[in-house]
């Protein structure tokens, strides 16, 4: 029997390094993110994704040609293929959640590269990032009883996306709005989804499989889908009329407070300063008291939180300000957790291609704690 007495058991992994990266870096208790050796803010504000897709997977920005030449090899890869189409429409038309689709989408990735075309890291994450907002943008359509939207060529990314959502051209501020919050989520350390890709990958299975089983594990409502509970939230309290005693009572009923909290962050998290900041100017005029609202129901619930769960650091994540945002950009909040994935499919293929470079199978080990001295009986006497 393997002698096991030298590990120390470590439920979550919280306190186990397993990977050297150069993609993201998290301070949790200074409430620090740094993404491809920027600060958050600075990239996230300034970044189309592209430009951050390519940082995280050349360790540099690209230069005006290279940045065209990136947009146009990415491109080609969005239309989907006939049977991820009739996939989406089965999905479409059994009621099936956008995670669902979103999952089912990552998976027939591979149809789009061709039934001759072999497995190839770099290519394959190019067709998994291109294909994934096609997948949501023609499953949303079609639950909603619209026919699918051809992808345009001359359209970046997020502007793509919006335009399939819509069949209308996105203004100037709702793609930038859509870019400053891609890029402020593409990446963040070893969360749970990205760990799945890199273990997936780290078997030398191919990149689009290490991408499915992220999206599977973005599903869970722990990891990725509290978005869209914030703005049921939002407006629960915009009908009471009361945001701290709304807000109490769901705290003496045992409930949790959507988008506050975190496993990394002991302070406020910092992609929701920056998603705070592009999502104001989404509502000016008739549209203020919204924001008005949310910026009063995190003060009020941070200020509740810290009375009522005293030592904890509940304080406001990268959840609540990805509500407003989305919302004032235009993008449905039943997509809210899918279009996560829409953006951190470049830091799941970073990821892939890092552990690539130098791969070694994750493989840890686990702790015995069973019985060791039973006897077969066999099932005429037991």
């Amino acid at each position: 029997m393997a002698d096991d007495t030298d590990l120390t058991f470590d439920p979550g992994l919280e306190h186990v390094l397993a990977a050297e990266t150069r993609l993201s870096t998290i301070d949790g208790e200074a409430g620090e993110l740094v993404i491809g050796g920027f600060p958050l803010a600075e990239l996230a504000s300034n970044a189309t994704y592209e430009e951050a897709l390519y940082l995280l997977w050349n360790d540099r920005l690209p230069t005006s040609e290279e940045l065209d030449d990136f947009r146009a090899s990415l491109q080609p890869h969005r239309e989907l293929s006939g049977g991820t189409l009739a996939a989406l429409r089965e999905t479409a038309e059994r009621g099936d959640d956008a995670m669902d689709a979103e999952r089912i989408g990552a998976a027939c990735a591979t149809l789009a590269r061709g039934s001759d075309a072999e497995p190839e890291p770099k290519r394959d994450a190019m067709v998994a990032v291109a294909q994934l907002p096609t997948a949501v943008a023609t499953y949303w359509r079609l639950s909603n009883g619209e026919e699918p939207i051809e992808p345009r060529d001359d359209l970046r990314h997020a502007a793509n996306y919006l335009y399939m959502l819509t069949g209308e051209e996105p203004t100037d501020e709702q793609v930038r709005g859509l870019e400053t919050y891609l890029c402020t989520v593409v990446d963040h350390g070893l969360n749970a989804s990205t760990f799945t890709a890199r273990v997936i990958v780290s078997t030398q299975s191919d990149v689009v499989s290490a991408v499915t089983g992220a999206v599977g594990a973005l599903k869970g409502p722990l990891h990725g889908g509290a978005p869209g509970p914030v703005l049921d939230m939002l407006d629960a309290i915009a009908d009471h009329g009361d945001p701290e005693e709304w807000l109490t009572d769901r705290l003496d009923s045992g409930e949790r407070l959507m988008g506050f909290g975190h496993r990394v962050y002991r302070v406020r998290d910092p992609r929701a300063a920056v998603l705070s900041a592009a999502a104001e100017q989404f509502y000016a005029d008739e549209e203020s008291a919204f924001f008005d609202l949310a910026k009063e129901v995190e003060s009020t619930a941070v200020d509740v939180l810290a009375e009522r769960k005293a030592g904890r650091s509940l304080e406001t994540n990268v959840e609540f300000y990805t509500a407003v945002l989305l919302r004032g950009v235009g993008v449905p909040r039943e997509l809210f957790a899918a279009t996560f994935g829409v953006s951190r499919v470049g830091g799941w293929t970073a990821h892939c291609l890092e552990q690539l470079e130098d791969n070694r199978i994750v493989r840890p080990r686990s702790r015995y704690v069973g019985e060791t001295d039973r006897s077969w009986v066999p099932v005429e006497e037991r």
